[in-house]
């Protein structure tokens, strides 16, 4: 598992490399299901290279991506799952605040997440048998305090709409951010400085994310307290275990 994982770690480190390199290039910008939801060459391109290099090292390996219909279930086989460029819109716009994220499944366990934070230069990793870390500092379990000394993330949809509760929760925090990539509010989930990530998004949004989060303290759930089905968009959040309690008060009383 070491090697592969190992493996994990550099091909997500080549494509950002590959990223960065290009990072001024014309893009090609396409939408998929609403106009703010947008594709470019580069999510093509990262996606082509991570799923070559991966079936040339493990052909007998499945993917489930993002791009290009690629669909397995977690649950069957050995499953990688990847997300080219999470953040396209801030990757277009801003050039800042997106990531490469990578997971890998054997018959649906989680074995290890890799989220790229491509402009910090922000490798989180881990999971599974392996610590969690961001680059070389080991990432420490999750430090309780109350929820008022707590930020927390989601969209802006979700908040200005209270769904769930989630803006009754937000109340008794210190409040909101919204960064627009799920991979860059779960690394700040994972390293403390957010309380939780609430949101609708897809597996390979949230699947690498679970995998460290669940190492370190944290419960990656649906907003009715349900396990993710790792094949739909569904309204996912990743918070602390022993808030569980605390924080359902709020958000399953739909």
């Amino acid at each position: 598992m070491e090697k592969k994982f190992n493996f994990a770690k550099q091909i997500v480190l080549n494509v950002a490399s590959y990223i960065k390199e290009h990072l001024n290039d014309q893009l090609e910008i396409e939408t998929k299901s609403s106009p703010t939801d947008l594709v470019t060459q580069m999510d093509k391109e990262v996606q082509d290279n991570l799923v070559t290099w991966i079936l040339e090292a493990y052909p007998a390996d499945h993917i489930l991506a993002e791009e290009n219909g690629l669909r397995h279930s977690i649950s069957d086989g050995n499953v990688w799952v990847i997300d080219p460029i999470d953040g396209t819109n801030n990757f277009v716009a801003q050039k800042v605040d997106f990531a490469v994220v990578l997971a890998y499944f054997e018959n649906g366990i989680g074995q290890f997440g890799v989220i790229y934070d491509v402009i910090g230069d922000k490798l989180y990793h881990g999971g599974g048998q392996f610590d969690v870390y961001c680059n070389e500092q080991k990432l420490p379990s999750y430090q309780d305090r109350p929820l008022n000394q707590f930020l927390m993330a989601s969209n802006a949809g979700i908040f200005e709409r209270n769904d769930w509760g989630i803006a009754d929760l937000a109340k008794e925090t210190l409040g909101v951010r919204v960064y627009g990539s799920a991979a860059i509010s779960f690394s700040k989930v994972l390293s403390g400085q957010l309380l939780t990530y609430i949101s609708y998004i897809w597996p390979w949004d949230y699947a690498a994310a679970s995998i460290m989060g669940d190492k370190l303290g944290y419960t990656t759930l649906t907003f009715a307290g349900e396990q993710p089905d790792f094949k739909s968009r569904q309204g996912i959040m990743m918070i602390p275990t022993m808030k569980l309690d605390e924080i359902k008060k709020y958000i399953y009383r739909k």
